[in-house]
């Protein structure tokens, strides 16, 4: 009886490390796309927000979603819109950044507090959590490392567009959540080296 118990611990660690390599590979995966098609990136982020903005509407009309929950979520959404017109280039100390991260803050909190008053099932909270607070800031949190290999289209005072290209444009020279991807894959699956 302990052997098997003992058994399913184990198999549920192995089951978890799965998952997160998974999960992990998935996610380098997804900031290299993103990085690669930043504009059509950008759209599909824009289409994400009005998507977001119909359901609070929709929750509004059909689900009688209090208007200060409903309101702070339209006014999250206008402040994406702010951040996606400069996109892929994310300043992470903008006002626009910064006011986006306190809403992201101030929405859970108002979701909590709406759905400790009233009872919803767990499917339908997780649909409401998913669609209107967490795709898009994640979607954003996992596009910040695009803008760092993106052809210059702004000159610093001194910098010409060569020379900006080919010291910041570089693919080897990564940071950001890619480079946190390829530190982790370089530390799991370590390249080898083929010998003749």
């Amino acid at each position: 009886m302990w052997f098997i118990y003992l058994l399913s611990w184990l198999s549920l660690v192995i089951q978890i490390s799965f998952v997160t390599l998974a999960i992990a590979a998935g996610l380098y995966y997804l900031a290299e796309l993103i990085e690669e098609y930043t504009v059509a990136t950008s759209r599909i982020i824009k289409y994400m927000i009005l998507f977001s903005t119909g359901v609070l509407a929709g929750l509004y009309l059909f689900e009688g979603f209090p208007v200060l929950m409903v309101g702070v979520g339209l006014f999250t959404n206008l402040v994406y819109f702010g951040l996606l017109q400069t996109f892929p280039y994310i300043l992470l100390t903008s006002p626009n950044f910064i006011l986006s991260c306190v809403l992201v803050v101030v929405n859970h909190y108002m979701a909590f507090q709406y759905f400790a008053e009233e009872y919803y099932p767990f499917s339908e909270v997780l649909a409401y959590f998913t669609i209107c607070l967490w795709i898009i800031p994640f979607s954003f949190f996992v596009s910040l490392s695009a803008g760092e290999n993106v052809l210059p289209s702004t000159m610093q005072p001194g910098d010409d567009v060569v020379s900006n290209y080919f010291t910041k444009g570089k693919r080897g020279k990564r940071s950001g959540i890619l480079l946190v991807f390829s530190f982790l894959k370089e530390a799991v699956l370590p390249s080898r080296q083929k010998m003749y």
